[in-house]
């Protein structure tokens, strides 16, 4: 059905292999890792990252340069950042997008 981003989010979970690090208890030790080293604030726009998702506020682990299934970046903390979800799904996205 179009527009229903919840079946799109499942359909790419389950034909991108890699979406399942993501699901891993090596990936939430990671994640938590990352948010205690950058004191649950976005390292883009300064926001303490408090909320609880899918508030705008709350936090995301993301990967400063996209890793698009490349294990070396996908796991390297230098290359994880702590960022809002505000941030996350509007800039970052558009600079995303901007780099194909």
């Amino acid at each position: 059905m179009p527009g229903d981003e919840a079946a799109r989010l499942r359909e790419r979970d389950q034909s991108v292999s890699w979406r399942a690090w993501y699901k891993t208890e090596r990936w939430r030790k990671l994640r938590h890792v990352i948010l205690l080293r950058d004191n649950y604030t976005c390292q883009k726009t300064g926001v303490l990252c408090i909320g609880k998702y899918p508030a705008p506020n709350s936090a995301v682990v993301d990967h400063k340069e996209p890793h698009r299934g490349d294990e070396r970046l996908f796991w390297d903390q230098g290359n994880l950042q702590t960022v809002s979800k505000a941030y996350h799904d509007s800039e970052k996205q558009k600079l995303e997008r901007r780099s194909f």
